[in-house]
């Protein structure tokens, strides 16, 4: 699949007016990075969608529209973007725990650990019963066999994945689940009065446009980093018992402000509720089901503020047995057979992922910018977007957009 083919699969699926695809020049080809799978591609088209809808909004704004130019290298070093981070010109704080990794189990297999989150390290040691050091967590390790360690570790809440082949993954009922979802989903499931938009021939696109992002790490921050990027006033809000990545944070961060708000308590989910009732999109990354729990759910949130735009995004998708799993971007890989690919195509020398950053390829920043310059420019449509990689794995980071509208 070129740019140029993912970029209009997305643009048509999701209702938009074809011929602004005229407005677009990409260049460059893959192989962008050395790597089986089109990730220059898929760098190209989800940004190039995410400029084209900013300057589609823009264009109801000012009536005039703007010409999208997208170069190759530059949407990888985006899609890249932690690796050149520098911190008064020095490197950026770690960005990962020492015993994150890939390791060996007892039957031959490999499974990746996630444990960057301190709690997530504990969980782990606290199992495998050995010190906190790669060399010892390899070592226990090997007394599991890889299936059996990899429910384990995800029936204790904790954060790994068995590599699997890609006819693995497929055989897996999580797989069929999310298989047949289409790219984008539009539902209607509210009334809400047309808006228009905020601040009529501002300079950016998105001024005015108000936006919660209640995510971390990497797939959700940077959905709110592109829409603060393209203007909108992007405030994250973190729990004060919440663990970050600092290099991640500074990363993903970049025009946004920032607030906690601690939703254990009353206060701090009225301090919330109160914040999204004047707000256009609430961003969410925590598991399927945990916010609505709290009480900030996509109806409740339609019922403080019709017509908001409820975005959602997690590891294994909305349905299926792995809703509850928790996971990152890199996760999803091994799981799915992406990193199994990789490392047979580098002869089994090194477990290595092409890109750690696959999530912006996946739609989040493309869906929730096509959300917003939709939505709130019409105000007539409910829509979940999900959205998974254009290329041969079929899989990827699930994301749904909701909007509360008729």
């Amino acid at each position: 699949m070129t740019p140029e083919l993912a970029l209009k699969h997305i643009w048509t699926l999701a209702g938009c007016d074809p011929t602004a695809l005229r407005s677009v020049t990409l260049t460059g080809a893959d192989p962008g990075l050395p790597s089986v799978y089109r990730v220059g591609s898929l760098a190209s088209a989800s940004i190039a969608a995410t400029g084209l809808a900013a300057a589609d909004y823009q264009r109801l704004r000012t009536g005039h529209r703007q010409h999208v130019t997208v170069e190759m290298r530059r949407a990888l070093a985006s899609f890249r973007s932690e690796r050149y981070l520098r911190v008064d010109d020095g490197p950026p704080p770690a960005l990962r725990d020492p015993v994150m990794g890939f390791y060996e189990t007892r039957d031959g297999r490999w499974i990746q650990l996630h444990t960057n989150f301190a709690h997530h390290l504990r969980g782990v040691l606290q199992i495998l019963g050995c010190e906190n050091d790669p060399v010892a967590v390899a070592a226990a390790i090997r007394n599991w066999d890889g299936a059996t360690l990899d429910q384990t570790l995800a029936d204790a809440g904790l954060c790994a994945a068995l590599i699997r082949t890609p006819d693995e993954w497929a055989a897996l009922d999580q797989a069929k689940a999310i298989a047949s979802l289409p790219l984008f989903e539009i539902e209607r499931i509210g009334d809400a009065p047309a808006e228009p938009p905020r601040e009529r021939g501002a300079d950016r696109p998105l001024a005015g446009v108000r936006v919660l992002d209640l995510s971390r790490i990497i797939a959700g921050p940077v959905a709110g980093r592109a829409l603060a990027q393209h203007g909108a006033d992007v405030l994250m809000i973190n729990g004060p018992h919440l663990p970050n990545i600092a290099p991640l944070v500074i990363d993903n961060g970049r025009g946004k402000r920032s607030a906690l708000a601690d939703l254990r308590d009353a206060a701090g989910r009225e301090v919330l509720r109160g914040l999204a009732a004047d707000a256009d999109v609430f961003l969410q990354a925590y598991r399927p089901g945990a916010l609505a729990a709290r009480g900030f759910g996509p109806e409740e949130l339609a019922r403080v503020r019709p017509g908001i735009v409820y975005v959602s995004v997690s590891a294994y998708g909305h349905e299926g047995p792995w809703a509850q799993r928790r996971g990152f971007d890199s996760l999803v890989q091994s799981a799915s057979g992406i990193a199994f690919t990789e490392r047979q195509a580098a002869g089994y020398r090194r477990w290595e992922l092409a890109c750690a950053r696959l999530a912006r390829a996946n739609g989040p920043v493309a869906a929730i910018v096509r959300a917003d310059c939709r939505w709130l420019a019409s105000a007539r449509r409910h829509a979940r977007r999900c959205a998974r990689l254009p290329c041969d794995s079929g899989v990827g980071v699930r994301t749904r957009a909701r909007r509360a509208a008729g």
